[in-house]
C-alpha cells in the first residue's frame, strides 16, 4: 500500500513516459469528479476528495508544495460542498432539492479577484522560502511558487463559488486550467498535463451548462 503513494511505484509506461498508481488513479477520479461538476451532479463532491487525496502526495514528491497544502483545504471543501448542495435552504433549492444556480458579478466580484491577488503575493513569498525555512521537511526549492501560489488562491477563491453555485466559478477554473497545464507539463507529470489541458473544455462546457440552467429557473417561475 506504501508503494501505491510513491510515484516511482510505476503503473504502466506508455510511449516511454513512466505512469505511476498515484498519477494514474488521481487523474482518473479527478477528471470524473470534474465532469459531474460540470453537470451540477452531487456526486462529484465525494470523488473529488478522493482525488485530492492522491494528489497531495503527487504534488509533495514534485516540490509544488502552495498545491500540496491545497489539497487539505479541497478535502474539506469536497466535503462541506457535498453537504452544502443537498441541504439548500427552502428558497435556495431547485426543482430536485438540491441548491439553484446564482450569481456573483459586479463589485462583490472585484473584491474577490482584488483579494485573490494580495493572498497571491502573499503565499508566493512563503512558498519561495519554505526550503530555507523548513529545509528537513522541504529539500528542494518551491518550483513556480508565485505562479503556482495564484492558482493555489484562485483555486480556493473558485472552490468557494462552486459550493455557493455561483456561475462565475468556472471561469475562475478556467484560468486555473490554463496556468496549471503549463505548470505540470513543464514538470514532467504529463498525464495530470493533459487532464487540466481537458479541464479547459469542462470549463467551458461548466459555464453554458449552468448558464442554461441558470436561464430556465425564469421560465419555470412563469
Amino acid at each position: 500500500m506504501v508503494e501505491f503513494f510513491d510515484i516511482h511505484s510505476i503503473f504502466f509506461t506508455l510511449w516511454d513516459y513512466p505512469m505511476s498508481y498515484l498519477e494514474f488513479f488521481g487523474v482518473i477520479s479527478g477528471s470524473v469528479a470534474t465532469w459531474l461538476a460540470a453537470r451540477a451532479n452531487v456526486w462529484s463532491w465525494p470523488i473529488g476528495a478522493a482525488s485530492v487525496l492522491l494528489f497531495f502526495f503527487l504534488f509533495f514528491q514534485i516540490q509544488l508544495y502552495p498545491d500540496m497544502f491545497l489539497q487539505v483545504f479541497f478535502f474539506i471543501t469536497n466535503l462541506q460542498g457535498w453537504w452544502r448542495w443537498t441541504h439548500p435552504k427552502a428558497q435556495e433549492a431547485d426543482l430536485h432539492n438540491e441548491l439553484r444556480i446564482t450569481r456573483l458579478i459586479g463589485r462583490p466580484l472585484v473584491l474577490v479577484l482584488l483579494g485573490g491577488l494580495v493572498a497571491t503575493a502573499v503565499l508566493g513569498t512563503f512558498a519561495q522560502n519554505l526550503h530555507i525555512w523548513f529545509p528537513v521537511l522541504f529539500s528542494q526549492p518551491s518550483a513556480f511558487p508565485y505562479l503556482d501560489s495564484f492558482t493555489t488562491v484562485m483555486s480556493i477563491i473558485g472552490t468557494f463559488m462552486m459550493i455557493h453555485k455561483k456561475l462565475e466559478c468556472w471561469w475562475i477554473w478556467l484560468l486555473v486550467d490554463l496556468i496549471s497545464t503549463f505548470m505540470y507539463f513543464t514538470k514532467g507529470v504529463k498525464l495530470v498535463g493533459v487532464e487540466y489541458a481537458i479541464f479547459c473544455l469542462i470549463a467551458f462546457q461548466g459555464a453554458w451548462h449552468w448558464t442554461r440552467e441558470y436561464r430556465s429557473y425564469s421560465a419555470q417561475s412563469l
